[in-house]
């Protein structure tokens, strides 16, 4: 990591050529690490079925790939106690009017993500913003803050979404929803500065119960009910900078009397920033910005970053155009994004391409390089 001093030790027993080995037998050499100058970076989310969430940390040049089903529940690390669902899976929930779980529920068809038909103001889905704080109804994490009074904790009805296809769609398609995962019923407590979530079918008289503690390295700790578990998916909040996935988003729309809405809706080949983790971004426009080729730090515009601190979404869908009948989706070519890390570099970025070869989806290409 950049600015993480690192060090080998050389040690002499001995001298092959009769040189007296004295005293001092060790030497230690340091080497400081800096920030990656860029590069052209493959962000494959593992092709058409979208099956990964790639964690890319710019300064480093690395990236990781964690499947995206490999957990259910993020259980934030901050002073708050908030807790998210797996929104690249479409996972909904509903909070209902009982804090026993151990009460029968049934399946209720109306807390899904939808196509473009869910209201956002039904508070199914977390806030795409990634702002937690809010009163629901749309507004901050769709499970509410978990309050320090057991009582008031109520049991969530849970759509666990989609699991991940493994249909091949055709070229230039994405097929990101497989088989529908189920239904839970699950209520979320605190536990000393932690968690215990409680889970269990949703005809089930008894349940399930783990505890999750808080770690302050990472935005929060992940949880999956199929291993009962705590699992490992976000690198430390320092450690990336963008998150390539599938993702829940909200979206405008129309109701049946043409009336202004807000819906929510599944977006394939997106892009989140590490806001938690002190990460910053602006879209600039060529016709506004100049040229990428062009773009130096001396042109960097700081309150083009304020967006970008409470909103994880500016990159989004935006870099990308949709395809038509017959046409693939493209990269926009028009706009490029400056990137500020948690180290205060700065990066320019645009985007390359979101096909392979074969013109297949989920292998986006996108070049780098540090503004100095």
């Amino acid at each position: 990591m950049e600015g993480e001093v690192k060090h080998v030790v050389f040690t002499f027993s001995s001298s092959s050529n009769g040189t007296v080995v004295g005293l001092n037998k060790s030497i230690q050499v340091n080497f400081n690490q800096t920030a990656s100058l860029g590069s052209v970076f493959p962000a494959s989310v593992g092709g058409p079925n979208q099956p990964n969430q790639f964690y890319i940390d710019l300064s480093s040049g690395t990236g990781v790939a964690v499947n995206r089903a490999a957990w259910d529940f993020g259980f934030a690390s901050g002073n708050d106690f908030r807790v998210i669902i797996n929104g690249s899976l479409k996972m909904a929930v509903k909070k209902l009017e009982t804090a026993d779980i151990t009460l029968p529920q049934q399946i209720n068809t109306d807390v899904t993500v939808g196509g473009g038909t869910t209201l956002s103001s039904n508070g199914f889905v977390d806030n795409p913003t990634g702002v937690l704080a809010g009163a629901g109804a749309g507004i901050g994490s769709a499970i509410a803050e978990i309050s320090a009074t057991d009582a008031e904790n109520m049991v969530y009805l849970v759509n666990l979404g989609s699991a991940v296809s493994t249909t091949q769609p055709g070229l230039g398609s994405v097929n990101v929803d497989g088989e529908a995962r189920g239904w839970k019923k699950v209520r979320i407590l605190r536990s000393g500065n932690g968690y215990k979530i409680q889970y269990a079918d949703l005809d089930a008289a008894t349940f399930t119960e783990k505890t999750i503690t808080k770690d302050a390295a990472f935005n929060f700790s992940f949880f999956s009910l199929a291993s009962g578990t705590t699992v490992s998916v976000e690198p430390a909040k320092d450690k990336w900078d963008l998150n390539f996935t599938t993702f829940t988003n909200y979206i405008p729309s129309q109701d049946a009397n043409a009336n202004p809405i807000e819906v929510t809706y599944g977006y394939s080949d997106f892009v989140t920033t590490n806001f938690r983790g002190g990460t910053g971004v602006y879209q600039v426009l060529v016709s506004a910005g100049g040229s990428y080729a062009d773009f130096t730090k001396a042109k960097v515009v700081e309150a083009s970053f304020t967006a970008s601190a409470t909103d994880q979404r500016i990159l989004g869908g935006n870099w990308r155009g949709g395809g038509a009948p017959g046409s693939l989706p493209s990269v926009r070519t028009d706009r490029f994004y400056v990137v500020k890390d948690a180290a205060g570099n700065y990066y320019k970025l645009k985007f390359l391409t979101m096909t392979n070869d074969k013109g297949e989806r989920g292998n986006v290409t996108f070049e780098y390089a540090i503004l100095k």
